[in-house]
């Protein structure tokens, strides 16, 4: 039977990472799901896109062949969207739904990440659209996060206008086991990354590692960072319109040189 609900499914894990085929799973208990996802892991490519050269798209199948993957794409999660959209969608879909990514994905992360970016192309259409993103482990519990995600997915569904909206989740480790809460955030601002760590290489060549250390201290605001340290699941509405419209309107008094 079809179901009328239709979810374009991506990521920028790879189109055989687990956080893809968990949520896939949830999923398909709710929608119709339509898999475009890149071949290779794209983790941090942020809003790349592919123009000069050709996307290579192959039919994905489990290593057994035991079942379809869907479409593995070798290009950028923003590229999937694309293609998704206008060549592997049977229609037009209802939700887009990027992750679930191994790794947070917030506060100032958010401008680098794959995961959000993939989401923030579907919004570019005109679609509601939510990234996902549960806290890195080596033994990540995929299937936990998912159905966690789907509740949360649903619920954003059923609160769905008119217009289309663009959502960022983060899951840590400790909303898995027990009692969660769910909490609407805004983003933090809070830098990463500051730190890198010297090597030498076996020629004796110096390079760098980012660390990606968190900030040491997070801000007194309640943002989704402060929560997530908190063991809290977060949902923050974003935009990508990154016009400061209130120095915009100052702007306007300005006289420039002609």
């Amino acid at each position: 039977m079809e179901c009328d609900v239709l979810i374009l499914l991506t990521n920028d894990d790879g189109i055989y990472a687990p956080g893809l085929r968990a949520l896939e799973r949830e999923l398909r208990q709710i929608a119709e799901v339509c898999v475009v996802a890149p071949a290779v892991e794209q983790s941090g490519v942020g809003h790349t896109i592919t123009f000069l050269s050709p996307l290579i798209v192959r039919e994905a199948f489990e290593i057994d062949g035991s079942a379809r993957r869907g479409w593995a794409v070798e290009g950028s999660p923003a590229d999937c969207v694309k293609l998704g959209l206008f060549e592997f969608c049977k229609r037009k879909p209802d939700l887009v739904v990027s992750g679930i990514n191994g790794g947070l994905n917030a506060g100032i992360n958010v401008l680098y990440s794959g995961t959000v970016a993939a989401a923030i192309e579907g919004a570019f259409f005109g679609l509601t659209s939510i990234a996902v993103s549960l806290e890195y482990d080596e033994h990540a519990q995929f299937d936990k996060a998912a159905a966690i995600a789907r509740a949360v997915i649903e619920q954003l569904l059923a609160q769905k206008g008119a217009e289309p909206q663009l959502f960022n989740v983060n899951i840590p480790t400790a909303a898995l086991d027990g009692r969660r809460e769910v909490r609407v955030v805004p983003m933090g601002l809070e830098r990463y990354g500051e730190e890198f760590e010297k090597r030498t290489d076996p020629r004796g060549r110096s390079y760098y590692w980012a660390t990606n250390e968190p900030p040491p201290r997070l801000g007194s605001e309640d943002t989704d960072t402060t929560a997530l340290s908190k063991g809290v699941v977060t949902i923050t509405p974003l935009d990508f319109d990154l016009t400061k419209r209130a120095y915009l309107e100052k702007m306007k008094t300005w006289t420039f040189p002609t």
